[in-house]
């Protein structure tokens, strides 16, 4: 949804919020078999085009993940900027 946001309305800035087991998303090295999508390339496409990409920093705590782990250009992050966002956004969507 980020990567189709991105090409149809390059006016808009898009975010994404990580939490619970999403966090994983953003987990850099992927590797996946032939024929089957790859998060870290979707994620790096929204990145290229200027999506911010956070990660729920205690979500991430209690997964064992680190920042050295993650997918340059995301960030770990908490619930006060996620609520920053939530406050200050013109259309919020969750899945």
């Amino acid at each position: 949804m980020a990567n189709q946001m991105n090409k149809s309305y390059s006016d808009i800035q898009v975010n994404i919020f990580l939490m619970a087991d999403a966090v994983s998303c953003a987990i850099a090295g992927q590797k996946t078999p032939n024929g089957y999508y790859n998060i870290e390339r979707m994620m790096k496409l929204s990145l290229n085009k200027g999506t911010k990409v956070k990660l729920c920093g205690s979500c991430s705590d209690a997964r064992g993940l680190t920042a050295e782990q993650i997918i340059e250009g995301t960030e770990m992050s908490n619930m006060e900027e996620l609520g920053n966002w939530i406050a200050t956004a013109d259309q919020t969507l969750t899945f």
